[in-house]
């Protein structure tokens, strides 16, 4: 129905071009809107505002000329000038019957469409350090990512989800010198742990398990591990000289086979661990991209020739600089230490290359908000790569606030004290932590109450529309209990039966899915889904509570179990494409 208006309002402004009382060479935004209040329609629109000062005439009166102007359309049953010049239309109640027998066509398949058709996008997200298990901070992060991935998707593009696995640098040197230092106290032998080491749980069972491997191989003396290394902090010195001593000895005990023993059983253990982990909660990618294979390939070197061929890169102090305050950045970056180690941002420069060079037509970074003045010098360095920027778009995402009662949880992955995603999912299962986590604006704080996410109450907002997905189950099981018969067919042929306010306003709202759809994937707003779904399951309850289905009217019955089990397949579709479980029985 909204194209469908869309088009005779178009024909409107074309009639009215000719008539010279718009430009002929204007062309509007069409903006038409589902109204919230049945009083004012069934939709509105603001296109008289924005005509009147280009033609001259004020708003009303622009409002009256579109509304003169537009052809007669059996589905339309009026047309109203509302306030200063919204145009409200009221659709024929013939015409809304329609999205029942649309909906029960196309079924899993309503709602998708081909806006984004031939065009290919990358989302890389969650890309967490390998250095430990997914927090429940990250579920966020994975949460929204897929949920952005899965509904561009469902609006026709052609979408790559990726993983950056940030395998190299310092982060990593200290995850392995901390597994062999718990493999030290499995072979017997007692050291200070490092206030900057990693002390999860997950530590010591990696350095067990090497150890119930090989034995006391890797052993080495204690005095030769502590022999003239510097303080740390509990000792008055500095944490990060200490932890960088402590690397290079480690490094040179071990010898370089030994220590990439320890540093690759580290990091094929807890990326193994967090491929599981995302996977079970509904979260999967078609590539896990190694940083480690920009440095052995030469991709960092090739994308500081390219900087430095289109002349954004220069020498002070022994260190090679990103001129990227040239190109809106708030100051120029190192990519190249005076000891002749590339950067961090070096490997981000070089994966937005390769980003780039595999022919994305969008390419999108769901980061969390701490990255947020990250943002500048990627696009500068996308810029001085001699790309579009515009390409690029950088979705923020707040971390989860967990609470039990009124207590914090603390997490960090460093001390170990950590809830992490599979404890999570553990404590209130997949279907809540998701519905949760995408419930409002990505760049909102968020706040996770574990007490209402498993209660099975209607104040559960995953709980109430899943409940309404089942009470449409729970009558159709006393339809067959009752042996009573159901003719969908029938059913089709009756739905002019339907005149209940309940009935009209459900049947407005399932219209509305494919736009809700639409919208949710082009702007990243997943809640915009759930709202619209939380929305669907208060009609049916409010309906379910007021109104008989099972009735004796079989004309009547037939008709409003096709309205409800509509309902049900667009909950179904909504809930699937977040990948939550619709169950039949709660």
């Amino acid at each position: 129905m909204k194209q469908k208006l869309e088009a005779l309002i178009l024909r409107a402004v074309e009639t009215l071009k000719n008539d010279g009382v718009l430009a002929g060479d204007l062309s509007p935004n069409i903006i038409l809107e589902h109204t919230r209040d049945p009083q004012h329609g069934d939709f509105a629109s603001n296109l008289a505002l924005m005509l009147a000062g280009p033609a001259q005439l004020k708003p009303r009166q622009m409002a009256e000329k579109i509304v003169a102007a537009l052809p007669l359309e059996s589905s339309v049953l009026r047309v109203e000038i509302a306030g200063p010049g919204f145009i409200n239309f009221f659709m024929n109640p013939d015409s809304q019957y329609q999205i029942i027998k649309k909906i029960h066509e196309e079924g899993n398949c309503f709602g998708l469409s081909e806006v984004g058709a031939g065009q290919k996008v990358q989302v890389e997200f969650v890309s967490a350090n390998p250095t430990g298990p997914l927090h429940v901070g990250h579920g966020r992060g994975a949460t929204y990512g897929s949920v952005v991935a899965d509904l561009l998707q469902a609006v026709g593009f052609e979408v790559h989800r990726e993983y950056y696995v940030n395998d190299a640098g310092r982060q990593m040197d200290i995850l392995a010198a901390s597994i062999w230092l718990r493999y030290m106290e499995e072979c017997g032998e007692v050291l200070p742990f490092p206030s900057n080491g990693y002390r999860g749980d997950y530590i010591r069972e990696i350095a067990d398990d090497i150890h119930n491997t090989s034995g006391n191989e890797y052993r080495r003396p204690v005095e030769l591990v502590l022999e003239d290394l510097p303080p740390d902090e509990p000792l008055g010195g500095d944490k990060e000289t200490h932890i960088d001593a402590l690397i290079d000895r480690v490094k040179t005990l071990l010898g370089s086979a030994a220590y990439q023993d320890f540093f690759q059983i580290g990091l094929k253990t807890i990326i193994r661990d967090i491929k599981a982990d995302l996977s079970e909660f509904g979260v999967t990618f078609q590539t896990w991209f190694s940083e480690r294979m920009l440095m052995d390939n030469g991709a960092i070197g090739q994308a500081l020739a390219r900087l430095q061929e289109s002349g954004y890169l220069y020498k002070k102090e022994g260190a090679t600089w990103f001129a990227s305050s040239r190109l809106g950045d708030e100051k120029d970056r190192v990519v190249v230490r005076d000891n002749g180690q590339s950067t961090y941002f070096a490997s981000d420069i070089a994966y937005h290359m390769n980003k780039l060079d595999r022919g994305y037509d969008r390419i999108i970074n769901v980061w969390g908000a701490d990255h947020h003045g990250y943002i500048p010098r990627v696009r500068a360095a996308m810029q001085a790569l001699g790309a579009d920027e515009s390409r690029l778009t950088v979705l923020l995402v707040q971390f989860a606030v967990l609470y039990r009662g009124e207590e914090k949880v603390q997490m960090s992955t460093r001390s170990g004290e950590f809830v992490t995603l599979r404890q999570l999912r553990n404590e209130v299962g997949k279907d809540a932590a998701r519905f949760f986590y995408v419930m409002r604006r990505s760049e909102q704080h968020m706040d996770f109450d574990l007490k209402l996410a498993t209660e099975k109450t209607n104040e559960n907002p995953v709980y109430y529309v899943q409940y309404a997905y089942a009470r449409v189950c729970s009558v159709l099981r006393q339809l067959d209990e009752k042996g009573l018969s159901r003719d969908s067919l029938l059913g089709m042929d009756s739905l002019e039966q339907l005149k209940e306010t309940h009935e009209l306003s459900l049947m407005g709202l399932l219209t509305r899915y494919p736009e809700v759809l639409q919208k949710a994937a082009l702007n990243y707003e997943p809640h915009q889904l759930i709202n619209f779904l939380r929305e669907l399951a208060t009609e049916f309850h409010t309906y379910y509570n007021a109104h008989q289905f099972l009735v004796e009217d079989t004309a009547l019955r037939n008709a409003r179990l096709n309205l409800i089990t509509a309902v049900k397949q667009v909950l179904s579709n909504g809930l699937g494409l977040l990948k939550i479980n619709t169950p039949e029985v709660m």
